[in-house]
C-alpha cells in the first residue's frame, strides 16, 4: 500500500528539492505538462526587465557590443554542450527545431552522395517526418523517407541509408532509444546519425560525443525552461564540421559578417549553423532555465525522474485498476524517459476533467494522456496527489460532459 506519507518521506530526503523554489509554480496546480512547456524561473522576469530597461533601453544598439549580445548563440551553446555531452565548440542556439532539422538533413544528404534513404521510426514526431518528406520533394525526389517500427531501425539499416534520423524519446510513449547502439550500427553501414533530443536534454544523461553520433538538435523550451518559442539548438560532432555547409547561408554564419562581402564564406567551427540575427529576448530567457538545468547533477535527475514516474505507475496500479487505462509507456524503468503515457477511449475530456481540477498534463491523438516529470520542480507528493485526482475522474465519469469534449486548438 502506497501512502501520502511516503511520498513525503521522499520529498524530504530528496536533494533535488530546494531547486522548486527557484520556480514560479501557480498554488492549486499539479503540473505534469514539463514535457511540453517548462515552468518559469523566478530570474527569469528579472532578467528580461533589466534587458528591456537596461541593456535595450539605455544602451541600445551598443548592446550587440556591450552586454555581449552577439555571443549569445555560441555561448549558451556551450551551456547546452555540457548537458547533453558535447565538446566545447559544437552546439549553437539558433532558429527553432524544425528549420535546424533542416539544416543537418540537406547537409548530410551532401555529405553521403549517392545514397537515397532517409530512415526514421514509424510513430516519430510529425515535423521531424514533414521536414523529411519536404526535403526529399524540393531535392526533386531523388531520395526516399523510409519507416520502421522502433524494434526494427537497427535491421533496417541498410547500404542504401544515408541518414538514420531519430528522437531519443518517443513523444507518445516515452520510449527511450540506444542512442550507442544505434549510432554504431549506422556507423557501420557508412550511414549518419540525427538525433532529436526535444524531449532529452535537461531530463536524463546525453552523451553524443560519447555515441559518436554525428548531428543532433533540440528545443528550448521543455525541460530546458527557456519559455514559450525559445530558441533551439544544433549539434554538428567537430570532426564533421569543416565538411558541413548550411542549405542557409544567412549573414551571421558567414566568416565575417560585418566585412559585408557580397560572395559566402562559411565561418569557422560551428558557427556556420548560424543563419540569421538571433532572438536576444528569447535567448536571455533560455540562458536562464540553462543555467538552472546546471545547477542540478543529471544523474540525481534521472534517478528522480525514473522515482517519480514508477510513483505514478505505482499509484494507478493501486488505485485506478478497472477505470479503463492502459499503460501506453514502457514498463521497465530503463526503456521510459521522463514522461508517462496512458490510452483511455476518452483520453482528451479525461485530461480536460484533470485541468480543470488544477492536474495538468496533456493529451496526444489519437487516446494518449500523457504525463511529464520535470525533478527540478515536481514532487513526490504531487505525483500521489494527481494519481488520487485522477482515480475521481475516472470512477465518478466527471470527464462526461461536453465542455471537457470539445476539442480546443491545442491539446
Amino acid at each position: 500500500m502506497i501512502r501520502r506519507e511516503d511520498a513525503l518521506a521522499q520529498d524530504a530526503a530528496d536533494p533535488l528539492a530546494p531547486l522548486r523554489e527557484r520556480f514560479t509554480l501557480p498554488q492549486g496546480v499539479i503540473y505534469l505538462d514539463g514535457n511540453s512547456l517548462g515552468a518559469l524561473p523566478k530570474a527569469t522576469a528579472l532578467r528580461l526587465e533589466q534587458l528591456v530597461g537596461t541593456e535595450w533601453g539605455e544602451d541600445l544598439i551598443r548592446s550587440w557590443t556591450k552586454h555581449g549580445w552577439i555571443d549569445l548563440p555560441l555561448r549558451v551553446g556551450d551551456k547546452i554542450a555540457r548537458l547533453v555531452g558535447a565538446a566545447p565548440g559544437s552546439v549553437a542556439v539558433a532558429d527553432s527545431t524544425t528549420v535546424n532539422l533542416f539544416k543537418l538533413m540537406a547537409a548530410a544528404l551532401r555529405l553521403r552522395p549517392g545514397r537515397r534513404v532517409i530512415l526514421s521510426e514509424d510513430g516519430n514526431f510529425p515535423t521531424d517526418l514533414y521536414v523529411a518528406q519536404g526535403l526529399v520533394e524540393l531535392l526533386g525526389n531523388r531520395h526516399e523517407l523510409r519507416l520502421a517500427e522502433a524494434a526494427d531501425i537497427a535491421g533496417a539499416i541498410d547500404e542504401d541509408v544515408v541518414l538514420v534520423s531519430l528522437t531519443e524519446v518517443n513523444y507518445r510513449s516515452g520510449r527511450l532509444h540506444d542512442m550507442a547502439g544505434l549510432t554504431r550500427r549506422a556507423h557501420e553501414a557508412g550511414a549518419l546519425i540525427l538525433w532529436d533530443l526535444a524531449h532529452s536534454a535537461g531530463a536524463l544523461p546525453v552523451d553524443l560525443a560519447g555515441a559518436d553520433a554525428d548531428f543532433a538538435v533540440g528545443c528550448g523550451y521543455k525541460y530546458l525552461n527557456g519559455g514559450p518559442g525559445a530558441p533551439a539548438f544544433l549539434y554538428v560532432a567537430p570532426r564533421l564540421q569543416g565538411a558541413f555547409r548550411s542549405p542557409l547561408t544567412g549573414w551571421l554564419g558567414h566568416a565575417a559578417p560585418f566585412a559585408f562581402e557580397t560572395g559566402y564564406r562559411p565561418a569557422p567551427g560551428i558557427a556556420r549553423a548560424i543563419v540569421g540575427t538571433p532572438s536576444i529576448l528569447s535567448l536571455a530567457a533560455l540562458e536562464i532555465g540553462v543555467d538552472l538545468a546546471l545547477a542540478a547533477d543529471i544523474a540525481a535527475v534521472r534517478a528522480k525522474s525514473l522515482a517519480l514516474s514508477r510513483l505514478f505507475i505505482d499509484c494507478v496500479v493501486q488505485d485506478c485498476a478497472g477505470l479503463g487505462l492502459t499503460l501506453a509507456a514502457p514498463e521497465r524503468d530503463d526503456e521510459r524517459g521522463s514522461q508517462v503515457s496512458y490510452r483511455h477511449p476518452e483520453g482528451y475530456a479525461v485530461m480536460q476533467a484533470l485541468i480543470a481540477r488544477g492536474v495538468i498534463g496533456d493529451f496526444r491523438a489519437p487516446d494518449i494522456l500523457r504525463f511529464g516529470f520535470a525533478p527540478l520542480y515536481l514532487r513526490y507528493a504531487d505525483i500521489f496527489d494527481a494519481v488520487h485526482i485522477l482515480r475521481e475522474v475516472l470512477a465518478t465519469k466527471a470527464w462526461d460532459r461536453a465542455e471537457y469534449k470539445r476539442r480546443a486548438a491545442v491539446t
